[in-house]
């Protein structure tokens, strides 16, 4: 078997370069996913759960991938046509996920597509993404491979710079960085479409440069089967990870603990930036309401709207609907004679309307309604009140029914779901429009219950962040920044991480140094100093994609490369689904229902894996004579 020649450092450029684009929709999914699934309406404590399907989708396509390509001989070359295939249902995807909230659906309607752009857009991604790993296995020698992952790093980190500062920079420019309930943000939105449009240039780029060598050629210098076709021996994944050698295993228990933290990282980084440094406000969110009495078992009823028997709304996208208030002397004041609360500093302001739904298969019609601005009141922005609390007015006048004006010295609002007081019929529901210029509305999944004790139901509710506020989309776009000086102060360290004398010593102090900037990024509260805790994180990202490949490629000398790529997949894959299967149950394990959901302790726990990981190095035993069998089995 021949030496594979030394190539030039363009030609190791070109390899790579395609990685740059790929990586911009990386970074675009990884900095704005928690945020579109936040703002469709997802609790903090399920959006771990959104991650789940992306690497399970990984999991099953990339050994599938690996092992393909491994076989794949044509016209376009042996790893490029799963380039060319992953990055246009990239970028056709990129186009879908940030308009998930503006087709005019329905809360879990929203949520499902989102989920399956994303699912797309990560498998995609990845079936891009690996190609460009497995030419520099395929075409550059051991001499040079740690060169051609340090530049496959740094465009790597180069393509999320850009990916991550995109929505401030749009912001900048003057796209709208705000948007209605369930509606991602212009900034977002074309963020996601000039980053489809850099992918699809880089992958025309990467076909015009990159010539991948032909069968004969390729088999003179890595061995294995010579005609690449499909008369060949088929290759047994599960005898390859029988025969794998131990580097496979040793590097991927440190992978374990690395993605773990990482998965924790982009799924509450926004969160956590938001609440402590951007001081966003908090508000409360309706879940479903409860029923529990003596008669009956106890019963949950969700809906998007939850409306009484007679069409009167009780729960609107999850907020609580006014019945009216109470005066000190008990009496009752309804929300349908009540046309405005005022006073000079605008301490109360109710504004009158009502929904119309044209509903022919489900026969209601919502009657005209008082809805709250929000329906928790604010000063300045703060919560101060809500439903069945007392509140001071200090002389508010009231005008009820036009013309009765009344002065009291407090009021006490009453929502609908208090003034149930015997059984009643309700119905759960979701309400949308085909068409938002009209205003035309319909009712959409009716489901009719009974409630026997109207005295005996209450909310279920939860405390979330307002991403409809200016502070969370504005946090939003500094996490992207944040993520940018993460990618700088990883193309740093990829620079320096050739100089160690130790690929073992520098991994290890590489993810040391990230996990002190995941825990510092959990306690901050200042937006600068956060810089600081991301570059530090940047030494680990850095550390992550140069030295696993670089180690694990050393060690592997035959025709299987590619299978035992996709294989080593996993390692990233595996570490993600858990971390997003314990993320939701870890975060409620921190606080209460009652209580915003602590996501930077999310942060810290992701520093403590890290400094796990860090240890496990240890256990790495790189072996440049260590090889799996070269004989392919059926």
């Amino acid at each position: 078997m021949k030496t594979k020649p030394d190539l030039s450092f363009w030609k190791l450029w070109n390899l790579s370069f395609g990685f740059f684009g790929v990586q911009i929709a990386y970074a675009l999914q990884s900095a704005n996913v928690s945020r579109i699934f936040a703002t469709l309406g997802a609790d903090p404590h399920d959006l771990s759960y959104f991650w789940i399907l992306p690497p399970l989708m990984g999991l099953i396509v990339q050994p599938i991938v690996g092992t393909a390509s491994d076989r794949t001989w044509n016209r376009f070359g042996r790893r490029l046509p799963y380039l060319i295939g992953g990055a246009l249902i990239a970028v056709l995807v990129m186009c879908l996920l940030p308009n998930a909230g503006s087709f005019g659906l329905t809360v879990s309607s929203a949520i499902l597509v989102g989920l399956f752009a994303l699912m797309l857009l990560d498998t995609s991604i990845n079936m891009a993404m690996q190609p460009f790993k497995m030419l520099v296995g395929d075409m550059v020698n051991e001499k040079q491979k740690g060169l051609a992952y340090s530049i496959q790093s740094f465009l790597c980190n180069a393509g999320s710079i850009v990916g991550y500062v995109f929505p401030f920079l749009l912001t900048w420019i003057g796209f709208r960085n705000t948007a209605s309930a369930g509606v991602i943000p212009q900034t977002v939105v074309f963020s996601f479409y000039f980053g489809a449009a850099i992918l699809l240039a880089c992958v025309i780029y990467s076909l015009v440069k990159i010539k991948e060598w032909p069968p004969k050629q390729y088999a003179e210098y890595n061995g294995g089967n010579t005609e690449g076709d499909n008369t060949g021996e088929k290759t047994n994944l599960l005898k390859l990870l029988v025969k794998a050698p131990s580097t496979f295993w040793t590097v991927g228990l440190v992978q374990f603990f690395c993605w773990f933290a990482f998965l924790f990282m982009w799924t509450y980084t926004n969160g956590t930036v938001a609440k402590n440094a951007f001081d966003c406000p908090e508000t409360t969110t309706i879940n479903a309401i409860v029923e529990k009495n003596a008669e009956v078992k106890t019963q949950r009823y969700s809906a998007k709207y939850i409306l009484t028997g007679d069409s009167l709304p009780i729960v609107m996208h999850g907020k609580a609907t006014v019945a009216g208030f109470t005066l000190p002397s008990g009496d009752f004041v309804a929300a349908d004679n009540l046309e405005m609360i005022h006073t000079d500093i605008d301490f109360i302001t109710i504004k009158k309307g009502g929904l119309d739904i044209e509903a022919p298969t489900a026969g209601v019609e919502i009657k005209s309604q008082v809805v709250v601005d929000d329906l928790i009141f604010e000063i300045d922005g703060v919560n101060q009140y809500s439903f069945n609390t007392p509140i001071t007015t200090n002389g508010i006048t009231l005008l009820v029914n036009g013309t009765e004006r009344l002065e009291s010295p407090s009021i006490t609002l009453v929502d609908r779901l208090s003034r149930l007081e015997k059984p009643s019929h309700l119905l759960l529901t979701d309400i949308y429009t085909h068409d938002p210029h009209t205003g035309m509305l319909f009712l959409d999944g009716v489901n009719e219950v009974t409630i026997s004790k109207g005295s005996e139901v209450e909310f279920s509710t939860s405390v979330v962040l307002n991403t409809e506020s200016p502070q969370y989309n504005d946090a939003g776009n500094w996490v992207g920044i944040l993520f940018a000086v993460q990618a700088i102060g990883s193309v740093l360290w990829a620079i320096v991480l050739p100089m160690f004398r130790s690929r073992k010593f520098s991994y290890s102090l590489s993810l040391i140094l990230g996990a002190v900037g995941f825990v510092s990024a959990g306690m901050l509260t200042d937006p600068y100093l956060m810089f600081i805790s991301f570059a530090l994180i940047g030494c680990a990202w850095s550390a992550m994609l140069a030295w696993p490949f670089t180690i694990l490629t050393n060690s592997l000398k035959s025709g299987n490369i590619g299978a035992y790529l996709g294989l080593f997949n996993c390692s990233i894959c595996i570490p993600q689904i858990i971390g997003a299967l314990a993320g939701g149950w870890i975060l409620s394990m921190l606080g209460t229902p009652d209580q915003l959901a602590p996501q930077h302790m999310m942060m810290i726990i992701a520093g403590i894996s890290l400094f796990i990981g860090s240890f496990a190095v240890i256990f790495i035993k790189e072996n440049q004579s260590e090889t799996p069998s070269t004989t392919q089995t059926k």
